[in-house]
């Protein structure tokens, strides 16, 4: 491991101005990505910036009618929290499925939605990777690509993200709120948040450098089924090969997210004013212009099958 200094921030303004004003700076929380990725030398900050002490670790209701989530909020406490269950199940069910208990006790909402990709060629160093050098070209393509991208990807990256928070968080419309270097604060829509790799994989949100992640706001509740369905090849904490994150209203409205199929959490309002008509034609609307690897050409019929069980379990049906 590489040496590297360490502060403990005092506010989240102290905190981005710290990060800005030291290059190959680093926030950490509970580190149960980063610190994976400095051991496989993947991840080489300089400095790193505790933000525990930061008091962002509270639930509360939001002046609109929803909840602000803190970023330390932890996994488990998201998961177990009476109003997220109620309201917000598809967010609950979604963190369940994404990680053992002990990761769940330490893993915070910022953490969860900033976590990197788990492309088998990211983490081997001795392979190239745009995302993790840029220019270096990208080994997926042509390579091993089960686990990767169907659709947005590019000639650059073919990564998929591998958040089940963050797909739940999509679908639910979620914000983040976020604090820059010079005090400003911000908010970002989460359909704006991740963004599709291009040219420039490495650059993987729409924040800025130096810019902390201080919440989550999710929107006033809409009812409905919510649900979410993770297809894995193993039961036990594997990432998304295709997860399904759906609000379903009676009349079979609704709105549908999908993981596993892109660099980002994949929504369209299009595939949205699909449902009515059933998950041939909502799969239709969200893989259009799909390009499948050979190896993962399957994830297109598992989108539709995945999606058909959501919806047959929505309408109170064993699926």
């Amino acid at each position: 491991m590489n040496p590297f200094t360490y502060e403990r921030a005092a506010t989240p303004a102290d905190a981005a101005a710290a990060a800005m004003k030291t290059p190959g700076a680093r926030f950490i929380a509970g580190g149960t990505n980063l610190l994976d990725l400095m051991k496989l030398g993947i991840e080489s900050p300089t400095h790193l910036i505790d933000v525990n002490g930061l008091a962002l670790d509270k639930i509360e209701p939001s002046q609109q009618g929803g909840l602000r989530i803190g970023a330390l909020v932890r996994n488990t406490d998201l998961a177990a929290d009476p109003r997220v269950r109620r309201d917000y199940g598809v967010l609950s069910r979604a963190l369940l499925a994404g990680a053992s208990g002990q990761l769940r006790n330490r893993a915070t909402t910022a953490g969860n939605l900033l976590q990197r990709t788990r492309c088998p060629y990211f983490y081997d160093t001795a392979q190239p990777c745009n995302k993790r050098q840029p220019g270096s070209g990208c080994a997926a393509i042509g390579g091993f690509s089960r686990q990767l991208a169907v659709i947005g990807g590019s000639n650059a990256c073919i990564a998929t993200h591998p958040s089940d928070m963050a797909v739940a968080m999509r679908v639910l419309d979620a914000s983040v709120e976020t604090v820059r270097p010079s005090g400003q604060r911000r908010v970002i829509p989460i359909a704006d948040f991740h963004r599709l790799p291009g040219n420039t994989p490495h650059i993987e949100t729409a924040l800025e450098p130096g810019e902390l992640i201080t919440a989550v706001t999710l929107p006033p509740p809409v009812g409905g089924a919510q649900l979410y369905r993770k297809v894995r090849d193993r039961a036990s904490y594997a990432f998304a090969l295709v997860s399904v994150a759906a609000i379903l209203q009676p009349d079979g409205t609704g709105r549908v997210a999908l993981g596993g199929v892109a660099h980002k959490p994949w929504r369209t309002d299009a595939a949205d004013a699909e449902l009515p008509h059933g998950p041939t034609a909502v799969t239709q609307r969200l893989l259009d212009g799909a390009s499948p690897q050979p190896d993962n050409a399957f994830k297109v019929q598992l989108v539709r099958r995945t999606l058909a069980a959501v919806i047959t379990q929505a309408n109170g049906a064993k699926p």
